[in-house]
């Protein structure tokens, strides 16, 4: 785990460094906004969590966590003064995810970041488990939407529902039969055979590069249809 820490105290950016890497964590220790920005643009994917004081010599934690927030969803935790306290709820109100005052002792805070690192690590887990990759295309169950190259595309009830059941089963073959059997129309109208051919030729429109030669739901001769190998 490797934690960006900013701290524009000298000493207890050393103390703080040395208590982490006892604990074994890798850091990366700046002393000034400048700096921290620096390695944020250049590093932030290499981080699992950042320590932002939030009076700095030249900005504040609030422009480095917003900066973090806009590059990559990692944790920040402030480390703030106890005249500072009231104004950490702006912090949070930013997407900040903990905050502690100083003076603090070390365990406490060693115990705050395993507790924000281990609820990230369940909401990763969670999103992962709603979210379904086909080549180009992201579907995110949670949300009930879908997106090429990362741009929303917008599918009707039924189109959804019918790439839901492609994706999964990816990599089977199902007959139109099989698809007709799991699939209905939320409007309460019939859906008959030629009504999914219509509605397989929509999806192919919105979510192909090019749907006369689809490549993502592919026709199986004979058979029925495939998504994914």
């Amino acid at each position: 785990m490797r934690i960006l820490l900013v701290e524009d105290d000298k000493t207890i950016a050393s103390g703080l460094d040395y208590s982490l890497k006892q604990d074994e964590y890798e850091t990366i220790v700046c002393h000034n906004a400048a700096d921290a920005m620096k390695v944020i643009k250049e590093k932030i994917n290499g981080i699992d969590l950042c320590l932002f004081d939030l009076s700095l010599p030249d900005g504040s934690g609030y422009e480095l966590c917003e900066l973090v927030k806009k590059q990559s969803d990692k944790p920040v935790i402030f480390l703030t003064a106890l005249d500072d306290e009231v104004n950490v709820v702006m912090g949070l109100d930013m997407g900040a995810d903990d905050y502690i005052t100083k003076p603090f002792r070390v365990r406490e805070l060693l115990s705050r970041i395993k507790s924000v690192l281990r609820r990230y690590n369940k909401q990763t887990s969670v999103q992962l488990k709603n979210i379904i990759d086909i080549d180009n295309i992201r579907i995110n169950t949670l949300e009930g939407k879908v997106f090429k190259n990362g741009e929303e595309v917008l599918l009707t009830a039924l189109e959804y529902r019918l790439f839901l059941i492609f994706a999964n089963h990816i990599g089977q073959v199902l007959t139109r039969t099989q698809l007709l059997d799991r699939i209905w129309d939320v409007a309460g109208d019939f859906v008959n055979d030629n009504t999914l051919t219509v509605y397989i030729k929509r999806l192919r429109e919105k979510l192909e590069d090019e749907p006369q030669r689809p490549k993502i739901i592919k026709t199986i001769r004979g058979m029925g249809y495939k998504v994914g190998d």
